[in-house]
């Protein structure tokens, strides 16, 4: 059940969001209570959706991510907060003991502060789960009761009576009082790969119905973490656990000596196979106060050490469009800068205009990233939209296409140079010692009007182009001086040439462009779609513009 763990994550992550965590956002304090207000509407629509209908509208660490930026925002503006995250949570039954949650370590050096000075200290995984009291009298099953706001939750009796994880008759006639975690059954879940599968939102779904089907009710398991009236010492309250028909517990319960031990346990059970979702590890020391002492907020004697966040929320600086040789439009995002596994993202990719039109991602925006791959940058979503819609230029993608941009014209420039990165490339040209960076050198100089218009450098003008040493330049030149020996068919590709199946190609430019369209559907693997691009390619001005220069320039197969 989302709960005051939730709230007591926000410490931690207001100084790890963003590389750029301690800059508030350039906003008029008029924007600044429009923009706030606004995230405070979506986090609450959240809340009610999880508390009231067990429900969740967003994965639990970008909704403890948003929080945790609304906070920000606040501080940054001296905006006083009157959200209670948990208004919707409280039930209406009391829990004899309180659930006391827990505190949340950032890094390693938190958790070396944490273990110093303490003895018998054991770990545990954080299963990911929802938490509940089961209460029993005189050996049976008196009473389950969620977490709630950890004084007062939910009467979940019902629903816990049809659950077989969780016994209904202890083996002998005692009263006894456990909190854990429901969590939903899963088969060898290695969490550094899959995640949380959302595990958590479906136990807490299905304890908000008042029947489950013995499919649902089967589908849920019982991790006990505490006792809080049992044996004094750990290892004693874990034996009697399970004798008493708990008996997940003890295998997840190691003890540890030194911050090694936690991270190795931290390791293994993060890329182990486990029956169940997991965000972190739970530390907890053998010794703790008596039970009715305890209270609902983080107690000294345990912490959580959470894992890496699987998505990390990111504010949208501007929205880039790069334009592809062919046409193909992709917006990218340029981000606040974030960290996620350890690595700094500034951009990601939307995919496709489309997409973007679809998402209507502006300026503003908070979204979710991933790694797909675990290496490269995914946007998954929008989570926090700005109140304010800045206007974003995107280009037309009825003005881009096979035969577009073959001069940097305005708007076209990314075109062009997409065209020139192809020619050099492995696919065209495969010109030793020349990328993208060789042509934007080239480009900025103003030396580049058209898509050949290197073939006519000599060596005075790049000695005067900055970033051009004299064992660069000569390099360079005689690079473009072998594109001259290369083959007819390579320079076809390099000028962008539509692909042309199993087709086979004269050896000369002049014999191709003579093709009609029905000879060029005559080819093998050539359709009518195919051979109209062919045709309007041999066909179209600026290409034969280039084939003319060519000729000029004597390459083979154009005279």
């Amino acid at each position: 059940m989302l709960s005051m763990l939730r709230y007591l994550l926000l410490a931690f992550l207001l100084t790890s969001l963003t590389v750029n965590a301690d800059t508030c956002p350039d906003w008029t304090p008029a924007r600044a209570t429009v923009e706030i207000n606004a995230a405070q509407k979506q986090i609450d629509q959240w809340d009610d959706s999880y508390h009231r209908n067990g429900r969740s509208l967003i994965a639990d660490e970008l909704y403890d991510q948003s929080r945790a930026r609304l906070t920000q925002w606040r501080q940054c503006f001296n905006l006083v907060s009157a959200d209670q995250p948990l208004q919707t949570a409280a039930g209406k039954v009391a829990h004899p003991i309180a659930h006391t949650g827990l505190q949340k370590l950032h890094d390693q050096r938190a958790v070396e502060d944490w273990l110093r000075g303490r003895k018998q200290v054991w770990i545990q995984p954080k299963v990911d789960g929802v938490a509940v009291s089961l209460i029993y009298r005189n050996g049976l099953l008196h009473q389950a009761i969620s977490r709630g706001d950890g004084v007062n939750g939910q009467d979940w009796t019902a629903s816990a009576r049809q659950i077989g994880a969780i016994p209904q008759r202890l083996p002998q006639a005692q009263d006894l009082l456990v909190q854990g975690e429901l969590y939903w059954r899963l088969t060898d879940h290695v969490q550094a790969q899959a995640g949380s599968l959302n595990a958590r939102s479906t136990v807490a779904g299905l304890m908000a119905r008042k029947v489950l089907s013995a499919e649902q009710a089967g589908g849920i398991g019982l991790f006990v973490w505490d006792w809080p009236q049992g044996p004094a010492n750990l290892p004693e309250r874990v034996a009697a656990l399970a004798h008493l028909g708990f008996p997940i517990t003890a295998p997840y319960s190691q003890p540890i000596e030194s911050i090694a031990d936690a991270q190795r346990w931290r390791e293994h059970w993060y890329h182990a196979p486990l029956p169940f979702a997991s965000d972190g590890v739970v530390l907890r020391q053998d010794q703790r106060p008596a039970a009715e002492r305890w209270q609902a907020r983080p107690p000294y004697w345990s912490v959580a050490w959470k894992y890496p966040f699987a998505q990390a929320l990111a504010e949208v600086r501007r929205v880039n469009f790069k334009i592809g040789r062919t046409g193909r439009i992709t917006p990218v995002l340029e981000l606040v800068p974030v960290k996620l596994d350890d690595r700094q993202i500034k951009r990601v990719s939307v995919s496709s205009l489309q997409r973007w039109e679809q998402m209507d991602i502006r300026p503003g925006d908070q979204v979710a990233i991933s790694l797909a791959g675990l290496t490269i940058p995914r946007l998954d979503e929008v989570v926090l939209r700005s109140a304010e819609r800045i206007e974003v230029n995107a280009p037309l993608a009825a003005h881009f296409h096979h035969l577009s941009c073959w001069q940097p014209t305005p708007g076209c420039e990314s075109q062009f140079l997409a065209r020139l990165t192809w020619l050099s490339g492995k696919k065209g040209l495969a010109l030793p010692h020349v990328g993208p960076g060789t042509w934007e050198k080239l480009f900025e100089t103003g030396r580049l009007n058209g898509l050949l218009d290197w073939l006519t450098l000599d060596a005075q003008e790049l000695a005067n182009i900055n970033g051009f040493g004299e064992r660069s330049s000569v390099r360079l030149l005689s690079s473009f001086d072998s594109a001259r020996q290369r083959p007819f068919a390579s320079w076809l590709k390099a000028l962008g040439l539509p692909p042309t199946g199993q087709a086979v190609l004269a050896d000369s430019w002049q014999a191709l462009a003579q093709r009609s369209n029905e000879q060029w559907q005559a080819e093998a693997g050539i359709g009518p779609g195919r051979a109209a691009q062919l045709s309007a390619f041999f066909r179209d001005p600026q290409v034969l513009a280039l084939s003319e220069t060519l000729r000029v320039a004597g390459i083979d197969g154009f005279q």
